[in-house]
């Protein structure tokens, strides 16, 4: 699960509503069942993975418009041809985000040096879109790789898409017009097709993701 701050940046895990709390948690739980089926019944001849969980079967997902940090748009057509880690977070996290970028930064030479980096993508997707402008998002995410996708987009797209990935996000007022944000901590796994086929979760080693990476894009 991803960790709920406020613009004080305390590592605390507290949550301020039980709801949200209890919406985390019913979640986490859910996925937790549904990645142990699937590590059961999930087909012989998939791929070993060290870090990466593959789902029994691939997840189709809706269209989506959300707005890149570089003024474009960013759609499920985009998800087509390459393999796409997407994680959701928000630029005020002040370490489960920027640890995560970190780590995929690493991933992201490992495959380069490997020559398939571009077999595979890296976006970040902000769930709080009022404070993370086009801007903001181009400076942060351009701190740890040029190469690395920025977007965010309104509450109805952002809500639309999480669900159809299995993810949760939510905001609650901490007073004095400030907010605390939850957000999953886990990254998800598109293939080719723009389906969700599995995820990684936390903790990120990079050295097991290249390797499932280079095991999926036929480079290992």
């Amino acid at each position: 699960m991803g960790r709920r701050y406020n613009r004080a940046m305390r590592p605390s895990l507290r949550t301020g509503r039980v709801s949200a709390t209890y919406l985390i948690l019913v979640a986490a739980v859910a996925a937790a069942v549904g990645l142990w089926l699937g590590s059961r019944t999930f087909a012989p001849s998939a791929p070993k993975l060290a870090a990466g969980v593959m789902y029994p079967s691939p997840r189709e997902l809706p269209d989506f418009k959300l707005q890149r940090a570089d003024g474009g748009a960013l759609t499920k057509s985009d998800w087509h041809g390459r393999w796409t880690v997407a994680f959701f977070g928000y630029t005020n996290c002040p370490d489960v985000c920027p640890t995560t970028l970190a780590t995929f930064k690493q991933v992201f030479l490992l495959l380069d040096s490997a020559g398939i980096a571009d077999k595979v993508r890296f976006d970040f997707i902000s769930v709080d879109p009022e404070r993370d402008t086009p801007e903001l998002l181009a400076k942060y995410v351009g701190y740890f790789d040029k190469d690395f996708v920025a977007a965010t987009g309104s509450d109805e797209e952002l809500t639309t898409l999480t669900r159809a990935l299995g993810l949760i996000y939510s905001r609650e007022p901490t007073g004095n017009g400030d907010y605390a944000v939850d957000h999953s901590a886990s990254a998800v796994l598109i293939d080719p097709d723009a389906r969700e086929v599995g995820l990684f979760r936390p903790p990120f080693d990079a050295k097991a993701i290249a390797a499932d990476l280079k095991t999926l894009a036929g480079g290992g």
